[in-house]
C-alpha cells in the first residue's frame, strides 16, 4: 500500500505548527479616524506556498476522507464547476505539497484520490499508531489471488485447472477479506460463477485500476523451488 490517510489531530496540529507567529503590537488610533480592514485575499498562505481558495477547499476534502474519492464527488464536495477543474488543482496541489516537502501527497488509488504518506514514513507511522499485526495472506492464497487478477472474470474450475489444486477455500478466504468478489455468472455449464478482483484490493495494491497491473513475469509468488501449499 502506498501510505496511510493523512487525517486526524495529528495532521492537524502538524498543518497549525507550521504557522508563523507574529508579536501583538499596539497601535495609536487618532480620534474619529476609522480603522480600515486589511484587503481580501483569494489566497490562503501557509509558510511561503499559497493555496487558491478553491485549492484549499479541495485540500480539506482530501484531509478527511476515509476513502479514495472519484474526481466528480471530489469536485462537487470542494464546489468546483467540473472534474476538469478538480484534475487541474490536483496537480497543482501536489507540486505544492513536493515543493513544501510534505510527509504526504495526493495518490490516484483505485479510482479515485486520496491524501496518503510517503511510502517511506509507513514504518513510522505503524509504530506511532500501533498498527495491528498485519495477519499475512499464505502462498496459495496469494497465488489464487493473482491467477484472479490477471485472468479475471474466472471461474472456479479455470482458478483450479491453473493450479492443479482444489480452490474452494481459498476463494472463499478471499471473499471474507474483501479482495475479491463474484462478478456474475458464466453461460457454461451450471452457470457458474465468476470472479474478479474488489476496490479494496485496487486500494490494497496501491492501484489506480486494474491495467496498472505490473506485468505476470514480474510476479513472483513463492522462492524457487518451493511448492505453493493446497
Amino acid at each position: 500500500m502506498t501510505g496511510q490517510p493523512a487525517a486526524g489531530r495529528a495532521g492537524q496540529a502538524w498543518f497549525q505548527a507550521d504557522q508563523p507567529l507574529q508579536p501583538c503590537r499596539r497601535r495609536r488610533l487618532a480620534v474619529g479616524r476609522r480603522r480600515r480592514s486589511p484587503p481580501k485575499s483569494t489566497a490562503m498562505v501557509v509558510g511561503e506556498h499559497r493555496r487558491t481558495e478553491e485549492m484549499a477547499r479541495l485540500e480539506a476534502a482530501l484531509f478527511v476522507a476515509r476513502e479514495p474519492l472519484p474526481i466528480r464527488r471530489l469536485a462537487k464536495l470542494s464546489r468546483l464547476p467540473d472534474a476538469t477543474r478538480a484534475r487541474t488543482l490536483l496537480r497543482d496541489l501536489n507540486q505544492l505539497l513536493d515543493a513544501a516537502g510534505a510527509a504526504f501527497r495526493i495518490e490516484h488509488l483505485a479510482g479515485g484520490y486520496q491524501l496518503l504518506s510517503r511510502p517511506q514514513f509507513g514504518p513510522w507511522i505503524k509504530r506511532a499508531l500501533e498498527y495491528p499485526a498485519e495477519n499475512r495472506l499464505s502462498n496459495a492464497a496469494l497465488e489464487t489471488l493473482a491467477i484472479v487478477a490477471y485472468r479475471q472474470p474466472v471461474t472456479r474450475p479455470e482458478i483450479e485447472s491453473i493450479r492443479g489444486v482444489g480452490s474452494e477455500e481459498m476463494l472463499r478466504q478471499l471473499l471474507d477479506r474483501d479482495l475479491i468478489a463474484v462478478g456474475g455468472r458464466s453461460d457454461e455449464l451450471g452457470r457458474p460463477n465468476v470472479y474478479v478482483t474488489s476496490r479494496y484490493f485496487l486500494r490494497i495494491f496501491g492501484l489506480g485500476r486494474i491495467e496498472d497491473l505490473p506485468p505476470v513475469e514480474a510476479i513472483s509468488l513463492a522462492p524457487p523451488g518451493r511448492k505453493n501449499p493446497a
